[in-house]
């Protein structure tokens, strides 16, 4: 059951690398021209033949971070401790995960205000969830990892929250080159809290059989 570590891992790896691809294939096709200032990640998923493949990409990450919350929701649940928090976390990242699936399938170009309920899902209601989970990673167990991985976990909240406030008002100012900075790095920065519940997946062996 261990193997369950490798999965938080595999998001992180095939998001990161996936919107990269698409950024990468953007660029090359000349959907979006970098001289003109940086793209938002949608902008670059906005054209064929990246839009299907960041369609795919979020939807895949979508399945998989759901996948992630109920298995951090069952972890914590058999340890029996903070039956409301657990749940709230539980309700924010099955919203994210919505989120995270209209953004890839309705493109800004189309369905602009669909697209943007998508993205407020996905990155506000993300960003509860992991707030939550900071406060589960030093009130349920496994606690093993707690020394590094609550301190990790609370300095990427925090630069997501403050990557979060200042693209928002670069964006409504009109400096979008920076916004999409912002946007670029928040995401990422997801990925690694994605990526950090390796620590607590790979005790669930250890956990069912004492």
């Amino acid at each position: 059951m261990w193997l369950w570590a490798l999965l938080p891992v595999c998001v992180a790896v095939f998001g990161s690398v996936g919107i990269w691809t698409v950024f990468a294939v953007a660029v090359t096709n000349g959907s979006v021209n970098l001289t003109e200032g940086v793209p938002y990640i949608s902008q670059c998923g906005t054209y064929i033949p990246q839009s299907c493949f960041f369609s795919q990409i979020c939807n895949t990450c979508a399945f998989l971070a759901l996948w992630i919350v109920l298995i951090r929701f069952q972890q914590v649940r058999d340890y029996g401790n903070h039956r409301k928090a657990n749940t709230a976390s539980m309700v924010l990242g099955f919203i994210s995960s919505v989120g995270i699936s209209i953004v890839g399938n309705f493109q800004q170009s189309v369905f602009g205000s669909i697209h943007l309920l998508g993205a407020f899902l996905a990155f506000f209601f993300g960003l509860a969830y992991f707030w939550v989970q900071l406060f589960l990673t030093y009130r349920a167990p496994p606690s093993q990892d707690r020394c590094w991985v609550g301190p990790a976990r609370a300095t990427c909240c925090t630069l997501c929250t403050i990557l979060l406030i200042v693209m928002i008002v670069l964006a409504s100012t009109g400096f979008h080159s920076g916004a999409a900075v912002c946007e670029w790095a928040l995401v990422m920065l997801f990925f690694g809290l994605f990526g950090l519940f390796a620590a607590e997946f790979r005790h669930i062996n250890y956990h069912l059989t004492v």
